[in-house]
């Protein structure tokens, strides 16, 4: 007897398990669910349980969905974490403003994934390499009067840009670049980076990563420069 109670009790664990992991079952074959008991009152609540039954199946199944989206946005702001660490560690290992200035380029370029990189810098500084990624500005922010508004914020931007501005940051560039984020570093000079992908970067994304990147590449800047 006691061997019959467990085989059944093991075997309905077995069937438990295969709906769970078959929930489309009963659609399937509708016929069994006719012959199924479910778990309700007796008499005129009956389809009211029902409608229950399946309104927390519909909320668990949203519920789900959820999760799912919470763990993958967790999972990719994990990846960019790593990779503002491994930006930080590189600037840090740079003596010099030109170092500090490639070494931004190459990570942003290869880890980050983006198109296009430009780093803006106020000033002239003669020991800097020409190279379609740098701009030198001698003037400082005069001379970027497209940017006027934005320089007199710390918040970065993010989305698709003007041509005059995609103009200033990409020159002939600028037409492969659908949507871009600029962020300020500080009064040393601007960071643009740019991409093909027109949903690539957003207004209203979240600045977050944009701001860490911005106050690592300011900060390492102006350590070169008291290095030297």
């Amino acid at each position: 007897m006691t061997e019959t109670l467990l085989d059944d009790a093991t075997q309905g664990r077995v069937v438990a398990a295969y709906l769970k992991s078959h929930p489309q079952f009963l659609s399937d074959y509708p016929e069994l669910a006719a012959q199924l008991t479910m778990p309700h009152e007796k008499g005129a609540v009956a389809s009211l349980a029902m409608y229950q039954l399946q309104s927390l199946r519909d909320k668990n199944a949203e519920l789900e969905r959820r999760l799912a989206d919470l763990i993958a946005i967790a999972a990719d702001n994990e990846k960019l974490m790593e990779r503002v660490h491994a930006l930080t560690v590189a600037l840090l290992r740079a003596n010099t403003v030109e170092v500090t200035a490639r070494s931004v380029v190459a990570k942003l370029s290869a880890d980050f994934h983006t198109d296009q990189v430009r780093l803006l810098l106020f000033g002239n500084q003669p020991e800097l390499p020409r190279a379609a990624w740098l701009q030198q500005i001698p003037g400082g922010a005069a001379e970027l009067p497209e940017f006027a508004d934005f320089l007199q914020q710390h918040e970065p931007v993010s989305g698709r840009l003007s041509p005059q501005k995609l103009e200033r940051l990409f020159g002939d560039d600028a037409d492969h670049v659908h949507s871009a984020a600029v962020m300020r570093l500080d009064h040393t000079g601007m960071l643009a980076i740019g991409s093909k992908d027109p949903d690539r970067f957003q207004p209203g994304m979240g600045t977050l990563f944009l701001k860490m990147i911005a106050a690592t590449v300011t900060a390492a800047l102006a350590r070169a420069r008291d290095v030297a």
